[in-house]
């Protein structure tokens, strides 16, 4: 893609992505995301009411009264987005590409934690790390971000999502919110990652999907190519037997996804290419403010 072409089309989202933060998510984000916890302000003379595991004994001692340690939240948060880069993300039947509507997500997000005042960070994965951008803030930060979402070319075309999930754990030492944004085609389990990651942070899973993994329409004859594999096959679309195993496939996948989501304690959201997806971010941020 030339540079000239790279430079529009991240304008573009640059525009649409933090419009969006601005006028919709500003409120939203900063309500469900809340900081690390609570940081130490200052002490100040016990008052009826106080918790005495507040009591700070060292002032106490020094001043022959009783004082409290006061608390505050944390506000800044560093947040993470664990995306997919590999093959499968490079389909899209109705309005854009997987991995097109995965960039407008996370830009989103970006420019949301940016008017926070949040960090924000990048896993590129495949079926191994790809590219690690670390946690930082500002606007110059996130159009980087959003340049090499729009122009990354992976090592692999394959997916190994607990893999990706790991290596997050390994690198962030303190809590961190997560977004792990993927169409979630992994063969592999990857529950326990999962479980260990949210046990120390905060994460939450982006599905991004097309109409016709949920249901195959009926246009004949069909050669079609796994992007992973490169595997090529013909499919009889026009008969009602293979549509229905291809749908009952895909409910099969999902009922396991929202097994391991819930296994897992993960807030999750899930959008196809063809819809709005600020519905169903708007659902996931208000689901975590009730």
């Amino acid at each position: 893609m030339e540079t000239s072409e790279i430079l529009k089309k991240v304008r573009k989202i640059e525009i649409k992505t933090k419009g969006l933060s601005q006028n919709i998510f500003a409120g939203q984000y900063h309500s469900a995301f809340k900081g690390r916890g609570m940081a130490f302000a200052e002490v100040r003379e016990y008052q009826f009411g106080d918790d005495v595991r507040d009591i700070d004994w060292n002032v106490t001692a020094r001043f022959r009264k009783p004082y409290v340690k006061v608390f505050e939240e944390e506000r800044e948060l560093t947040v993470m987005l664990l995306i997919d880069v590999s093959g499968s993300l490079d389909f899209g039947t109705r309005k854009c590409m997987k991995s097109v509507m995965a960039t407008e997500i996370a830009a989103t997000i970006a420019f949301s934690a940016m008017q926070n005042n949040d960090k924000i960070g990048v896993v590129f994965f495949s079926d191994r790390i790809e590219k690690y951008i670390p946690p930082k803030k500002g606007r110059k930060h996130i159009l980087y971000i959003i340049r090499e979402m729009l122009d990354f070319h992976p090592q692999s075309t394959k997916t190994d999502i607990g893999e990706a999930v790991a290596y997050f754990t390994r690198m962030m030492k303190r809590r961190t919110t997560a977004f792990v944004i993927s169409d979630f085609y992994d063969n592999k389990d990857f529950l326990k990652q999962f479980q260990i990651a949210n046990n120390k942070h905060d994460l939450m899973a982006v599905q991004v999907y097309d109409r016709w993994a949920k249901q195959l329409p009926d246009v004949g004859l069909m050669k079609v190519q796994d992007a992973e594999t490169s595997n090529e096959m013909y499919i009889d679309t026009s008969s009602k037997k293979v549509r229905a195993a291809h749908a009952r496939y895909w409910k099969e996948r999902e009922a396991i996804l929202r097994e391991t989501f819930s296994q897992a304690n993960v807030d999750w959201m899930s959008v196809a290419t063809d819809e709005d997806f600020v519905k169903a971010m708007m659902t996931l941020f208000s689901s975590r403010n009730s």
